[in-house]
């Protein structure tokens, strides 16, 4: 931002967008937190759907790691980069480093594996909330010329 004496100060583009991100903001994002004696060596994203879809998602899976809830959303935790190639479907949400954005209070741990590592495999997750949704996976998708 700069300012000219006797004018308004001008604002840049990344202030405005930076302003207008905050905007609407309830509360400060949260970072799901790994259970003690777990570590996770590929990096944390998470994949949250909405809670009506949550026990759904759970049976359709070959494994399941670490999976967070709150009244709204359920969240799995992934290998960082599980976003790669995959446009996930609405209404799921990839969230970057395990953030969950908005969320009044962190989300409970509603399931934990016995293994050390919290991730659920990505593609079956893929597969499976692309099957609730109605939504053909990307790589099935016709390609136009």
């Amino acid at each position: 931002m700069s300012a000219v004496p006797g004018r308004a100060p001008v604002l840049s583009l990344d202030t405005l967008v930076r302003v207008g991100r905050g905007r609407g903001r309830t509360t400060a994002p949260r970072r799901l937190t790994l259970p003690e004696g777990m570590t996770a060596p590929l990096g944390c994203d998470a994949v949250a759907v909405p809670a009506r879809f949550g026990s759904l998602v759970m049976p359709r899976l070959p494994r399941v790691g670490c999976v967070y809830a709150d009244d709204t959303h359920w969240w799995w935790l992934v290998p960082s980069d599980s976003d790669y190639a995959l446009e996930w479907p609405a209404p799921a949400h990839y969230a970057t480093g395990a953030i969950t954005p908005d969320a009044p209070h962190a989300p409970d741990l509603i399931h934990r594996p016995d293994a050390t590592f919290p991730y659920t495999p990505p593609i079956p997750l893929y597969l499976a909330v692309c099957r609730l949704t109605g939504t053909a996976p990307t790589w099935s998708r016709p390609i136009s010329a």
